[in-house]
């Protein structure tokens, strides 16, 4: 349910106030990923999301080409998080045994 417009067709904002593809629960964030790990272009963004048209996903990218630096924070925040959590938590007893014959 959108709890703000935004001046992008097919982005709305929600309560958390995340941007999200309008008609869906597809965060920006998640396509913006997607084409920063990837490379794909606007098309191939739309043909590995079928659900999404191609006017959300140029939508998407003009949202976060005027909302770089915001967008890129929270990545990098994200991504801080996720090395702590790495950190904090002890390798299972798989993992152990695969260092331990050398197979990762």
């Amino acid at each position: 349910m959108p709890i703000a417009e935004t001046s992008y067709q097919h982005i709305i904002l929600n309560k958390k106030k995340q941007a999200i593809i309008e008609g869906t629960k597809f965060k920006v964030m998640e396509l913006i990923l997607d084409k920063i790990a990837y490379g794909w272009s606007p098309e191939e963004l739309q043909y590995q999301h079928p659900q999404l048209t191609l006017g959300q996903v140029y939508s998407t990218l003009a949202y976060y080409a005027d909302h770089q630096e915001e967008l890129d924070k929270e990545i990098e925040i994200q991504l801080e998080r996720i090395d702590q959590l790495r950190e904090s938590v002890r390798p299972s007893p798989l993992i152990k045994r695969l260092k331990a014959k050398k197979l990762i």
